[in-house]
């Protein structure tokens, strides 16, 4: 395996941080290795504790290292919240080449002209996206590379967040020994993985709901149009059961994962289990029933949020429908709750890679796929020069890596979801 077609994501979320293993082969990717540590030091999707959120990077990476057998150096890590902000721009140059011919130059160059916009002091421009080229006034081009002309100009989307929550973020996987090669919106990059063609040409929102929060993206015209955040998410739900039941957070955590459901209908009253209940020693059994009560009505009132947070953003008709993504959303009966209460179309979205079959990989695996789109169109087999990451000094034999991969797809990623 070379050393070049290896790339790494970090998706930091507030209750797992994940880092994905990619192997690039003729322009797409294979999941190779995932690690995954609990989150400490984020709330909300918010770092609110430096050390702690290193320690949990490195915890990730640690895994994902041991999996595969290499030594993490380099990471594509993932950025959102609700301080990111989307804003047009337009940028304008003349062809420099003599004979016209539009080359990776002049792409360059016009984006860093549509980079020349006025932004207040405390916001930094995090990327710059293409919604088209116009070539001597011909628009809808995708790639203008190899076409000749004079002029060429980029309707393109500023993407921008808060210094503050950048500086910080970049912070912590520097302090884990790593550099950031890029930051990518995560957004932007689930998008481009979960939704087909046609979504994004229609108008579909994507629902991202993870532990501490749940974005909301609007694809529309093959674009990226809105990005909006709400602090509502899987700890809600948690903290529910957790008064619920009488019991401990952790606790409740556990038996939300094991025996959660989110529609009373689908609940088994057969299905027991036993928490122990604060200030007292003694186990008091429950039903499934009793937990899809507690349940349920958080899980409607986090989609009619949704549903309101998207018309105070301007759409009335999501024609595309809704696609679901996040940990959160493979609880049984979700997608049936959602169904009812957006009354729209909805799907999830699951990534079609060995291991990470789960909603909760779509932002990790969708950084990977956003960097690999991006590189494609500039001739690179990989997304950088030098290699991203290399092999541990001390690598195993070929046929026993080989062996314990296999192995490790069976019993490892399930602790990692």
């Amino acid at each position: 395996m070379s050393n070049n077609d290896i790339i790494v994501s970090l998706d930091i979320g507030t209750s797992k941080v994940r880092a994905i293993i990619g192997e690039i082969s003729n322009g797409t990717f294979n999941i190779i290795g995932v690690g995954s540590a609990d989150s400490e030091g984020i709330r909300k999707g918010a770092i609110v504790d430096v050390d702690q959120t290193v320690q949990s990077i490195r915890g990730a990476v640690e895994h994902a290292e041991r999996m595969v057998g290499i030594q993490i150096t380099e990471v594509y890590v993932g950025i959102s919240g609700s301080h990111i902000g989307l804003q047009a721009s337009r940028g304008v140059v003349t062809v420099s080449n003599e004979d016209r011919e539009i080359g990776e130059d002049d792409i360059e160059r016009v984006t860093k002209a549509a980079e020349v916009v006025a932004l207040p002091p405390e916001r930094e421009i995090i990327d710059v996206v293409a919604k088209q080229f116009v070539v001597d006034g011909l628009e809808g081009i995708q790639d203008p590379r190899g076409m000749i002309g004079s002029r060429l100009e980029v309707e393109a989307t500023i993407v921008t967040g808060a210094k503050t929550a950048i500086h910080n973020l970049l912070r912590c996987v520097e302090k884990a020994d790593l550099k950031v090669k890029e930051l990518v919106l995560i957004s932007l990059g689930a998008g481009q993985l979960a939704l087909t063609k046609d979504e994004k040409t229609m108008r579909t929102a994507l629902i991202d709901i993870g532990a501490g929060q749940a974005t909301i993206s609007v694809f529309e015209s093959g674009h990226l149009a809105a990005v909006s955040t709400l602090p509502v998410g899987g700890e809600y739900v948690t903290n529910d059961i957790a008064y619920g039941l009488r019991t401990v957070t952790d606790q409740a955590e556990k038996v939300k994962l094991k025996y959660g459901c989110a529609m009373m209908a689908d609940a088994a009253a057969d299905v027991v289990f036993k928490v122990n209940r604060i200030g007292s020693t003694i186990e008091k059994e429950y039903t499934q029933e009793d937990l899809a009560a507690i349940i349920e009505p958080r899980v409607q009132e986090i989609f009619q949020l949704i549903h309101q947070e998207i018309h105070r953003m301007g759409y009335r008709d999501i024609s595309g429908g809704y696609v679901l993504s996040g940990g959160t959303v493979a609880m049984p009966g979700v997608l049936q709750v959602a169904q009812s209460e957006l009354t729209a179309s909805v799907r999830l979205a699951v990534p079609d890679y060995i291991g990470v079959r789960d909603p909760a990989f779509t932002s990790g695996i969708g950084i990977l796929y956003s960097v690999i789109r991006k590189n494609r169109g500039r001739g690179n087999a990989a997304p950088g020069k030098k290699p991203v990451n290399r092999p541990k000094s001390n690598p195993a034999p070929e046929t026993a890596q080989k062996t314990g991969f296999l192995e490790k797809l069976k019993n490892m990623f399930s602790e990692f979801i």
